[in-house]
């Protein structure tokens, strides 16, 4: 949320978007939800995936949940920025929201692995801002994932063993985020979307701005 000593600025922008990305279990959803409960210029960009929903998660606001046939419409259609296969199900982001978004000057959100990111980077990277998180150890990546309850032991073994693979993806990212500390990662996550909103290729409205500045001098 905008705190009232730090104003919107004024000068319009074309949108960012802002990638996510990290091992399971090192906290990048955690991350995310807090960054879209204090900062009202960004949104999540919902995926598209053939996976079942799982207990809690509501259908157009955590996923949108479709058959494959639908997905594999949509990726011959070119309606997805990224797509991947993900522990046996598919995983996409629409693109007609997302260039929507951008257009009107507003941030998207994504929480997305590598592979996505590199599909983004690929199409639009001007836009991209890429943040990779990393848990501060193995044995905290291991719990973390044992107290989630959400999967039996063989996929929490499965996801140890494919941490190692995502990790060695980290040079690929604009930023890196030990995430020791919820609060200091947050602090870090804001000081990147500070600096990354005034860039100044990002301000369209800079040029015009400039001008009218000069003239009243």
């Amino acid at each position: 949320m905008n705190s009232p000593s730090q104003p919107a600025d004024p000068i319009a922008r074309r949108g960012l978007l802002l990638v996510l990305s990290s091992p399971s279990g090192a906290g990048k959803t955690t991350l995310a939800r807090r960054l879209l409960a204090r900062d009202r210029e960004i949104a999540m960009s919902v995926s598209v995936t053939t996976r079942p929903p799982r207990q809690g998660e509501v259908d157009g606001a955590d996923y949108h949940f479709i058959e494959q046939g639908r997905f594999r419409a949509m990726v011959e259609e070119a309606g997805l920025l990224e797509w991947a296969e993900v522990f046996g199900h598919l995983y996409g982001s629409p693109r007609a929201p997302v260039e929507a978004a951008l257009a009107q000057g507003r941030d998207m959100l994504f929480d997305i692995d590598w592979q996505g990111t590199q599909q983004l980077g690929q199409l639009m990277a001007d836009d991209l801002v890429r943040i990779f998180i990393l848990p501060p150890s193995a044995e905290a990546l291991r719990l973390r994932l044992v107290s989630r309850a959400q999967d039996p032991m063989s996929v929490v073994a499965k996801r140890m063993a494919d941490a190692a693979r995502e990790i060695s993806h980290w040079p690929e990212y604009d930023y890196v985020i030990v995430n020791s500390d919820l609060g200091l990662a947050d602090r870090a996550i804001d000081a990147i979307l500070t600096a990354e909103r005034l860039k100044r290729q990002r301000r369209t409205g800079l040029t015009d701005f400039v001008r009218g500045l000069l003239k009243d001098l």
